[in-house]
């Protein structure tokens, strides 16, 4: 039986072409005991067999639509022509949407400037305006929304709706919050082109309070995809939505995808697939080495709310009959400051996902004689990027001689395509892991409990 290598890629061929995944901060020829060995990864590789051969046949079947989404283009056509008609005369874009109605379409968002000082007021290259702001609202309180709506300019505010089921009662209360704001500035007769809903379309028998609402001042609807959940729907018109709003290429987003989705399918072993690879030695090393925590620390301000959509996925999907592992979001190099220490000299609990960014550019250089001044005369004449790129390596070399597993992702270019690659890597990553505890990734039978009692104790309150 061969042994993984300890560097896999997206594409096997040509890692520089989307990204280069590497398990050998993970082994123990890397870490000693605290790492994994060949047999224990190489038995949970072949325990995945069965896992790639369903995930073969479901794309065959479109058993699993997740894998054929990024073949689709109708529903990217049917969300642009939504949101150019959404967005005439807007200044601002509203996103109303919790959990993976919301996180999903920040991700995309970020990428494109979203957030970031300095990058978010990026301009529309194809129509060489600038375009309107973007704000979420993924968490309900009642003083941020309250403020919100008091100071918006509701005549040039549009809303962007976004309920699965229809029924997440605080994407609900946000709608209807909205919709009285609107009425009482005296806009009632604008309403159907001031908002925008995303749901599933109508079943027989299922009551759909969203698009009730809406229906009732006739606001246009986009149709929820009915078989992929909020946490997987990223790449589907929920998260297209924001990433168009901010000028991104959404068809590269799903030309990286097909091609995770493409090169995962055609793997003649779970050896052969990345994602199949990232389950196996998660997985292997929560059941063998007790690594419990999965930290995912990206080194770029555009993946910072990445690290969070891949929480919920992660948890979520695999947090289930006292299984899985729990995620932890970071972003380098700030929590090199704040959780470091923990990773490197705490409880051998963790394992730290490192994605790195190769940087481009040459600004801003720091001049040699401040830098000098200031006690740091080894940035003299560098860039900032030049210590950023040092620390997103030395921190792993770090952790490997601490004895700490570590895994690696660098994306030589971060685009669209290999945004959409890293996406879809993790969604199937995420499906392998659940294979390997034998739990479902699609369901979350305990969030529903928590709803249920919210129900019953507002139905009970005097």
């Amino acid at each position: 039986m061969t042994t993984p290598s300890s560097t896999h890629t997206s594409n096997g061929a040509h890692p520089s072409q989307l990204y280069l995944q590497s398990i050998g901060g993970c082994l123990d020829s890397a870490i000693g005991v605290r790492g994994l060995d060949s047999a224990t990864l190489n038995q949970a590789l072949d325990r995945l067999v069965p896992a790639l051969a369903k995930m073969r046949a479901d794309y065959g079947s479109g058993a699993l639509p997740l894998l054929r989404l990024p073949e689709d283009t109708a529903d990217i056509e049917a969300a642009e022509a939504a949101l150019a008609k959404l967005t005439r005369g807007a200044s601002t874009v509203v996103f109303f949407g919790t959990g993976g109605s919301g996180l999903g379409g920040q991700t995309l968002a970020q990428f494109a400037g979203w957030n970031i000082p300095g990058l978010e007021a990026k301009p529309d290259a194809n129509r060489n305006t600038k375009l309107p702001r973007t704000r979420f609202y993924d968490n309900l309180d009642a003083e941020t929304l309250a403020g919100a709506l008091a100071t918006l300019d509701l005549a040039s505010t549009r809303f962007v709706v976004t309920s699965k089921s229809g029924g997440t009662v605080e994407t609900l209360v946000q709608a209807v919050s909205a919709l009285s704001a609107v009425k009482a500035a005296g806009l009632e007769g604008r309403i159907s082109e001031l908002f925008l809903g995303i749901t599933e379309p109508p079943k027989p028998g299922t009551r759909n309070g969203l698009r009730a609402l809406f229906d009732a001042d006739k606001i246009p609807m986009l149709e929820h995809h009915t078989d992929i959940g909020g946490r997987f729907s990223v790449l589907t018109n929920v998260g297209l939505m924001p990433a168009l709003a901010r000028g991104v290429d959404v068809r590269a987003l799903r030309r990286g995808a097909q091609r995770v989705v493409a090169e995962t399918i055609a793997a003649d072993h779970p050896r052969s697939s990345a994602a199949a690879i990232g389950a196996a030695t998660v997985i292997a090393l929560r059941e063998s080495r007790g690594v419990s925590t999965q930290v995912m620390m990206p080194y770029a301000d555009r993946l910072g709310r990445f690290g969070d959509w891949f929480v919920q996925l992660w948890a979520e999907s695999l947090g289930k009959h006292g299984l899985g592992t729990t995620p932890l979001a970071c972003l380098g190099p700030l929590d090199q400051h704040s959780q470091l220490q923990l990773f490197m000299d705490g409880p051998h609990e963790h394992l730290i996902s490192i994605v790195r960014v190769a940087t481009q550019g040459d600004v801003p250089k720091i001049d040699a004689a401040l830098a000098e001044q200031a006690g740091i005369g080894f940035m003299g004449g560098r860039t900032i990027a030049d210590l950023v790129a040092a620390q997103a390596h030395a921190v792993p070399e770090a952790l490997t001689r601490a004895g700490r597993p570590v895994r690696t992702i660098d994306i030589p270019k971060l685009d669209e395509t290999a945004l959409g690659a890293l996406l879809m890597h993790f969604m199937l990553e995420t499906i392998f892991a659940a294979s390997l505890l034998g739990i479902d990734a699609f369901d979350q039978p305990a969030v529903e409990l928590a709803k249920t009692l919210t129900r019953e104790r507002l139905a009970t309150a005097t």
